[in-house]
C-alpha cells in the first residue's frame, strides 16, 4: 500500500470538508483550545471465582456518581450486555448507540450524557481476565477516534471493522476504504511487531500513512494495541488523539526485561512534558512496585487514583505533569505477558 492509494474515494475532499465545518478557522486554533476528556468513564469488569459472570473491579467515573452506582449494582453473565458480549467474541467491540441495543445500563448511560461505548477484554490464551469499558459522550467539540482493525488468520491485510470518530465522521467513511499490510501504518506496525506502537507526532511521520488527513482535523497522537483472543486473527485498538480533545494526557508503553526481572521503561508521551524518556531514563521497575507490577504479576488491568503511591520517578513525574490517575493495561500472547500501555489523565 502506498500513500498515493490515500487520494481514493473521494478523501481528502470529504476530509477539508470536515476540517471547515469542525473548526472555521486554521488549524493552529485548536492548540490553544481548552483541552476537555475524549473519554469520560473507564470501567474494568473482572470474573467472579466461579467464572461465571462479570463484576465491577475498579472504575474512573468523575462526576458521573449515578451511573457509577448503578454500575456497581450491576453483573453480566456470557454475552450478556456489553462487557459479556465482548468476552463471548474475544475481540473490541465498538458500540455507537447504547439505547435500543443490548447494552443493559441504557437509562443510567442517557442520564450521564454517554452515548458511545467500546469494551476491550483482555486474555491470557483462552481464559479471559478482564474487560475494559470505555465511555464517550457526544460532544461537538470532541474530535478524535477509538478504532477497531482485524486481519483474519493467513490474511495479507488488515481492516478496519469499526470505531468512533467523535464528530470527525468523515475519517470514518474514508478509513473503510483503506486496508494495510503487515508492518505499514500504525494498525500494520501493531500487527507485525505484535507489540504496542506510540507515535507521537502524527503530522509529520510519514509511517503514519494517514498522516495528511488527521492532521487536517487536529489529531496529532496515535497509539496501537495488539489484543484479542488468541488463534483468532490478529486484532488491534487503535486510539488517536486529537489537540483539544486528547485520549489522554500521557501514554507510556513498559516492557518486562528478564535479565533484571523488571519493568523498563519502551516509550510514550506526555501532553504536559516534552521528553518523558529523559525523566525515567534507565529505571527498572520490580515486580512488586505499584500498579505497573501489579498487573505485571496478575496480567489483569487496573486503576490507580492515587499517584503519590506509586514508584517514586512516576510519582514525581505525575506530580510534576498534574495527573492524577493511571489506567494500566497488560498486552499478553501465548500466555506471556508482553508490555503494558498505561495512560493517565
Amino acid at each position: 500500500m502506498s500513500e498515493q492509494s490515500l487520494s481514493i474515494d473521494g478523501f481528502g475532499a470529504a476530509v477539508r470538508d470536515q476540517a471547515v465545518d469542525i473548526h472555521g478557522s486554521p488549524m493552529s486554533a485548536a492548540a490553544d483550545a481548552p483541552k476537555q476528556a475524549f473519554i469520560r468513564a473507564t470501567e474494568i469488569w473482572i470474573p467472579t471465582e466461579n467464572g461465571r459472570q462479570l463484576v465491577l473491579g475498579s472504575g474512573l467515573y468523575g462526576p458521573l456518581s449515578d451511573f457509577e452506582t448503578v454500575s456497581r449494582e450491576t453483573r453480566f453473565d456470557y454475552d450478556e450486555g456489553l462487557p459479556g458480549k465482548a468476552w463471548a467474541v474475544g475481540h473490541p467491540i465498538v458500540l455507537k448507540d447504547l439505547t435500543g441495543s443490548y447494552f443493559k445500563r441504557d437509562e443510567a448511560a442517557k442520564a450521564a450524557g454517554l452515548t458511545c461505548a467500546v469494551a476491550l477484554p483482555i486474555f491470557n490464551g483462552l481464559q479471559p481476565m478482564a474487560v475494559i469499558v470505555l465511555f464517550c459522550g457526544d460532544d461537538r467539540e470532541h474530535i478524535g477516534a477509538i478504532e477497531v482493525w482485524h486481519t483474519p488468520r493467513d490474511s495479507i491485510e488488515m481492516g478496519l471493522v469499526d470505531g468512533y470518530y467523535g464528530t470527525a465522521e468523515a475519517l470514518e467513511w474514508s478509513y473503510r476504504h483503506i486496508k494495510f499490510m503487515r508492518g505499514i501504518g500504525l494498525p500494520g506496525q501493531t500487527w507485525d511487531t505484535g507489540m504496542p506502537v506510540i507515535m507521537e507526532d502524527l503530522g509529520r511521520s510519514r509511517r503514519f500513512l494517514r498522516w495528511e488527513s488527521t492532521e487536517r482535523v487536529g489529531i496529532n497522537r496515535g497509539v496501537g494495541i495488539p489484543c484479542g483472543r488468541d488463534g483468532e486473527g490478529a486484532w488491534v485498538l487503535t486510539l488517536l488523539s486529537a489537540l483539544g480533545t486528547p485520549i489522554a494526557r500521557r501514554f507510556e508503553t513498559w516492557v518486562p526485561d528478564s535479565s533484571r526481572n523488571a519493568l523498563t521503561f519502551a516509550g510514550g508521551y506526555c501532553e504536559d512534558i516534552s521528553d518523558v524518556a529523559a525523566v525515567y531514563g534507565y529505571i527498572a521497575l520490580p515486580p512488586t512496585a505499584g500498579t505497573l507490577g501489579q498487573v505485571w504479576q496478575s496480567g489483569v488491568p487496573a486503576i490507580s487514583t492515587d499517584l503519590s503511591t506509586e514508584p517514586e520517578p512516576i510519582a514525581v513525574s505525575a506530580a510534576d505533569a498534574g495527573l492524577t490517575t493511571m489506567v494500566a493495561v497488560p498486552v499478553i500472547a501465548a500466555g506471556t505477558l508482553k508490555a503494558i500501555v498505561a495512560w493517565y489523565q
